[in-house]
């Protein structure tokens, strides 16, 4: 069974491929990331499907690649360990949100962790497991519980905030 997935993602299409048609190098560039890769959620890309939006190109100071968003993302399995966190941090039972209390010559400021916001994090392991089907023991076929086997995601990233400019974008950007 197949399964079509709707992903966004950011493209580097660097310099000696400007000749070429933008679409062709977009697709190239995705198959190389994607095609033959387990993506969590998803399971095995075989292949870029479609195209279905490009925005604005952008080239940034000191690459001469062009950047390209498209429409056809990335996996939201990265865990951030407590001890690996801004310190010092709390949880907040109330609000169900880390809390690092940054402290300010006016005294601590509370800057809550929301859940969905972006960060910019350093990543510090990398976790994959096999999670191939397997067939099922003798020691299962005698047991009569219905046990749910516990599910384990493929590919896993271990990463910290706990350094300076590391942590929730808002924190860092001027308003």
């Amino acid at each position: 069974m197949f399964v079509l997935v709707e992903m966004v993602d950011t493209v580097r299409i660097p310099p000696w491929q400007f000749e070429r048609k933008l679409n062709d190098s977009i697709a190239e560039e995705l198959n190389k990331k994607l095609a033959n890769k387990v993506v969590y959620n998803v399971g095995l890309c075989i292949c870029l499907f479609d195209i279905t939006k490009l925005e604005d190109a952008y080239v940034f100071p000191g690459d001469g690649a062009s950047h390209t968003k498209v429409s056809l993302g990335f996996f939201d399995d990265i865990l951030i360990p407590p001890e690996s966190l801004q310190q010092p941090a709390k949880f907040d039972e109330a609000e169900q949100v880390w809390v690092w209390e940054y402290e300010t010559e006016e005294g601590a400021h509370d800057l809550y962790m929301d859940t969905s916001e972006e960060i910019r994090f350093r990543v510090v392991d990398e976790s994959f497991v096999d999670t191939s089907p397997t067939g099922p023991s003798s020691a299962d076929a005698a047991s009569s519980s219905e046990e749910l086997p516990k599910k384990e995601a493929p590919y896993t990233l271990v990463g910290s905030i706990s350094e300076p400019g590391l942590g929730l974008l808002s924190w860092w950007t001027s308003s």
